[in-house]
């Protein structure tokens, strides 16, 4: 009889033998399997029935027969939504632990803005001593497009130094978090209205391109958009133009198109953008692993999986 198999993937060794460390096996036998490269990935996916997974080859979906669940160990799922991925497999995302490092993420963005970091920094390094008052945060909206489990820890800590705060959802459905929600009907309303545009949604059909030409073209000259959402989600062609014109001040972005960003690519030139490696939500195996086991349970016990992703709507 073929054993139950688990594998976990991540495409770094001791990443994934750590993912794999932190697995609290139930009284049922299970084989854990842990492979960092898609050729072992390949060698196992056949007989695995639960994956347990971070950017995972699509293509390898359609040799997994026995597959009946994934546990995504990030928040962003689009690269398992893919046509090889049979309607059977229950597909989970992890869920209520990106917030606190995506918060600061954006919060500490926006003081770097406001306090004039960049510049004093160069002052420094110039041994100059020029005066400059900073700006205030407290006082300045910030939109969130998108207002999940992520969009409002940002918008709590927003909240806690004195910010508007301003969101953007499907529905428009209010929120204790922000002061109003507008429909996505409304979207180029609420960027009109924003120090800082924030976009956390995931990507979708709906979403993707969702920030273009005419919504950039909405926000303020003195605005600046911060992306930790997924690249797709705003317009990459639209987005350079209106930096390189300076039409808005600026971009924070963790996310793009293609990932890594090529070295060619014009964002790396423009001296009004930030660019990190899409670190914003990192995912943390000891942070991850308390999801994984608490559906695992879940799973053995036929009882319902926390977090199930609905495949319509993407997330």
């Amino acid at each position: 009889m073929t054993p139950r198999a688990i594998l976990v993937y991540y495409p770094d060794e001791a990443e994934a033998r750590a993912y794999a460390e932190l697995i609290q096996l139930p009284r049922e036998a299970f084989t854990v399997r842990v492979a960092w490269a898609p050729e072992e990935a390949a060698d196992f996916i056949h007989d695995t029935e639960i994956l347990y997974a971070w950017r995972f080859p699509a293509s390898l979906l359609r040799g997994a027969p026995r597959l009946q669940w994934i546990q995504s160990m990030g928040a962003g799922v689009e690269r398992f939504l893919v046509p090889d991925l049979p309607r059977r497999v229950v597909l989970t995302r992890a869920a209520g632990i990106f917030g606190p490092w995506m918060a600061e993420y954006t919060i500490g963005w926006c003081l770097w803005i406001t306090q004039r970091m960049e510049q004093f920094r160069v002052q420094q390094r110039q041994r100059r001593w020029t005066e400059t008052n900073p700006a205030r945060l407290r006082g300045a909206t910030i939109c969130l497009v998108g207002l999940g489990d992520i969009g409002r820890a940002i918008a709590r800590a927003a909240r806690a130094l004195g910010m508007r705060v301003i969101a953007v959802t499907r529905g428009g459905r209010k929120a204790p978090e922000a002061e109003r929600v507008y429909r996505a009907a409304s979207l180029r309303q609420a960027l009109a209205q924003a120090d800082f545009v924030v976009v956390t949604v995931p990507l979708t059909p709906t979403t993707h391109d969702l920030i273009g030409t005419r919504e950039l073209a909405a926000m303020k000259p003195s605005a600046w958009l911060v992306n930790i959402g997924r690249g797709p989600v705003v317009d990459e062609d639209a987005l350079i133009a209106v930096l390189r014109d300076r039409r808005i001040a600026g971009a924070v972005l963790d996310v793009f198109n293609r990932e890594p960003l090529p070295p060619d690519h014009p964002l790396w030139a423009l001296d009004n953008v930030v660019i990190t490696p899409h670190m914003s939500g990192p995912s943390i195996p000891a942070e991850i692993a308390p999801i994984f086991n608490d559906n695992l349970r879940r799973y053995v016990a036929k009882r319902p999986l926390r977090h199930t992703v609905d495949r319509t709507r993407g997330y």
